[in-house]
């Protein structure tokens, strides 16, 4: 997300955590200016989780951006190694700058192999499984679900690409038990970085009416 009132009213919506795309090549970049304004009036987003997107990006720029956005996990969505992420950490765990937690994004299709997923399970608090697709912003595909039955690890996950409105029932069948939850985005949208609100209101009241 991008536009401070746009932020704004999502936060009154029951969403677990809040995304800020960090890659300059996308059009959902979140710029210094939002940094001021969450410097500000970051109160608003008490109670979520701040989620700082990053793709291949140096370490120092990581670690001020955890500092000035006050991030509370970094997600990368690059091809980004298990001794980039253990730098990171080692760095937060050795330090007094900020600390946050890792999300690693790892592009799915048919001929992943989830076993090179093994080498990050000391560094990250969650997985991202997307759709793969030729560039590192997302597709808005789906990609087959089925194939999260070849995920025998014990870190969580969250599930992303080409998620929609009228996907709740399809996530809510999948009985995965490292499902830890959903990452929504251009699917829920009125341009990019700017959220449809009823959209994401009517999606997780969805989710909420048909669990058991």
């Amino acid at each position: 997300m991008r536009e401070p009132d746009n932020i704004t009213a999502l936060a009154r919506l029951p969403v677990d955590m809040v995304g800020f795309i960090f890659y300059a090549k996308s059009p959902r970049y979140a710029g210094e200016k939002l940094a001021k304004w969450l410097a500000k009036e970051g109160n608003v987003l008490e109670g979520k989780k701040r989620v700082g997107v990053f793709v291949n990006a140096e370490v120092e720029d990581v670690l001020n951006h955890v500092h000035d956005f006050e991030l509370d996990f970094v997600q990368l969505h690059g091809t980004e190694s298990p001794e980039y992420c253990g730098l990171l950490c080692n760095l937060w765990e050795s330090t007094s700058m900020r600390k946050a937690r890792l999300i690693k994004a790892f592009q799915i299709d048919g001929a992943f192999d989830f076993d090179q997923i093994v080498p990050y399970t000391p560094y990250c608090t969650y997985f991202l499984f997307d759709t793969k697709g030729k560039d590192f912003g997302g597709t808005g595909r789906q990609f087959d679900w089925k194939l999260l039955g070849n995920y025998r690890g014990v870190t969580p996950f969250l599930l992303s690409g080409g998620i929609g409105p009228e996907s709740a029932e399809s996530i809510l069948a999948i009985s995965h038990p490292q499902l830890y939850g959903v990452d929504i985005n251009s699917r829920f949208e009125k341009q990019p970085g700017v959220k449809d609100l009823d959209k994401v209101a009517r999606f997780i009241s969805s989710l909420k009416q048909q669990m058991p």
